[in-house]
């Protein structure tokens, strides 16, 4: 199998991804880490891709659980519940299993917030684009989890207080998005194909564990990773 880095549209949505974070680092934004999409078999199927596509995020779109965003001009708003790996320690390409569980200082719940205002079948042009990140939500790093322990978790997502997702099953956390400890090392392996690297103290969101929730004004998401930590996202009513 080729690499991920082979494919024309990657190198070039990458190379220009990183561009602009490096335009971004440049002019004073702070680094938080990583973010994986697109990692389910379905979903590589329709991009005809190999591995799950990978985008940044800075601590400018960190918001506190309980937010309350407004979507005053956004296209396709969308909120995904994500597991959170916070490293511990730099972890190069080409990194084995063991290397790579032992980089894990711990796992947590994230809501990502994304603005879908570019077609994804578009692979160049929606990493160019940052895949449409707009805010993360962070709950908190439970360092029992560290090397990537998922056994025990179970998520619960709420739409406006009643339940839209129950997973009991860690295999089942991760069937859209890839096995957990494979994604973070493609993530190493991807970086360091374009001259960057995961460093410690970075973090990774790996991936909706269900489909995107299309939000619409004066909604809440809540996101429950028991047993760690609790998170929730509200939006703004429209404006009169």
């Amino acid at each position: 199998m080729s690499a991920a880095w082979d494919d024309p549209r990657i190198s070039r949505g990458m190379t220009e991804q990183l561009r602009r974070r490096r335009v971004l680092l440049s002019s004073g934004h702070k680094p938080l880490g990583w973010k994986l999409a697109f990692g389910g078999p379905t979903a590589m199927e329709r991009l005809h891709t190999n591995a799950p596509l990978v985008g940044f995020l800075m601590q400018s779109a960190l918001v506190p659980s309980g937010s309350t965003l407004s979507l005053s001009g956004w296209t396709k708003p969308a909120t995904e519940p994500e597991i959170t790996v916070f490293l511990g320690k730099d972890l190069p390409a080409g990194a084995d299993r063991d290397t790579t569980k032992a980089a894990i200082a711990g796992l947590g719940p994230a809501i990502e917030v994304a603005d879908v205002d570019h077609p994804w079948g578009d692979v160049e042009g929606t990493l160019a684009c940052d895949i449409c990140q707009r805010h993360i939500i962070l709950g908190r790093n439970d360092p029992a989890r560290a090397r990537g322990i998922l056994d025990g978790l179970a998520a619960r997502v709420l739409r406006n207080g009643a339940e839209i997702a129950s997973i009991t099953d860690p295999q089942s956390l991760q069937n859209l998005t890839g096995e957990l400890i494979d994604i973070v090392r493609h993530t190493a392996s991807l970086l360091a194909a374009f001259g960057e690297s995961l460093q410690a103290g970075q973090i990774i969101i790996a991936g909706s564990i269900i489909p995107p929730i299309w939000v619409e004004p004066g909604e809440e998401i809540v996101f429950n990773l028991a047993p760690i930590d609790t998170i929730s996202v509200r939006f703004a009513p429209a404006s009169s």
